[in-house]
């Protein structure tokens, strides 16, 4: 699990790139710089998935512990 600073990190390279490239694509149309800016918006969206996953397992924990804990409370509540 890498860290939230490395994923910060990595969003904000990307987003600086991105930046410059939608400079570059305002000088004139450039097919190679227009491809490689969309593959940033889609490096960012699953960047920022990361950051929220990693935020949702430090404060609440494996996913797997969270499930095995809603269904140990489920059957007690059907059981009652």
């Amino acid at each position: 699990m890498r860290t939230l600073q490395h994923i910060h990190e990595d969003i904000d390279q990307a987003t600086e790139r991105r930046s410059q490239l939608w400079r570059q694509l305002g000088e004139g149309l450039d097919p190679e710089a227009a491809a490689e800016r969309i593959q940033l918006d889609e490096l960012i969206a699953s960047l920022w998935d990361e950051h929220r996953q990693t935020r949702a397992r430090i404060r609440f924990g494996e996913r797997e512990r969270i499930v095995a804990r809603a269904r140990t409370e489920e059957r007690l509540a059907r059981a009652a």
